[in-house]
């Protein structure tokens, strides 16, 4: 009986890890009839689509996405590169028509210099807060304690006694 708990345990254990391995592993959606024949563009295509956001899926990108526009974008990147373009050519064409939300790492140029730099000064003004306070209650001075007068006195010995 204990030989057959024990196989169970560890069979529920060789599940539970042989999922988490499948969650691990990266999800593809390239279908294999949007793979290039020449690897050495494949692999330039498969760069360019890592970078690029699913605008369906919002936070995955083309290359993980199974959405249609994500196959339409990741076939319109492998002609681009089969037409001969850069990788920042494709980059910049698909910006283009998409718009920079497009990328999954926006530059750091222009408007998105306050969203980059944001968090950082966020931090800095938190900080410098933090600071303020602790310094202004480490100067004020200890709160003193004040005797009870007689009739307070008298008040709470009542209260105690009921």
């Amino acid at each position: 009986m204990i030989a057959v708990r024990d196989m169970l345990r560890r069979r529920g254990a060789a599940c539970i890890l042989a999922g988490l391995v499948l969650l691990a592993s990266p999800a593809v959606a390239v279908q294999p009839d949007e793979v290039l024949d020449d690897p050495v563009l494949e692999d330039r295509a498969r760069d360019i689509s890592a970078g690029l956001r699913c605008i369906v899926c919002r936070n995955e990108s083309i290359d993980e996405s199974s959405a249609e526009l994500a196959r339409d974008l990741r076939l319109l990147v492998r002609e681009r590169l089969v037409a001969g373009d850069t990788d920042d050519e494709v980059i910049a064409f698909v910006t283009d028509r998409y718009g920079e939300f497009v990328l999954l790492r926006p530059t750091a140029t222009g408007a998105n210099i306050v969203l980059w730099l944001a968090p950082v000064v966020m931090l800095l003004i938190g900080g410098g807060l933090a600071l303020a306070f602790i310094r202004r209650r480490a100067a004020s001075p200890a709160p003193t304690e004040t005797a009870l007068t007689p009739e307070e006195q008298a008040r709470l010995d009542d209260i105690l006694r009921d």
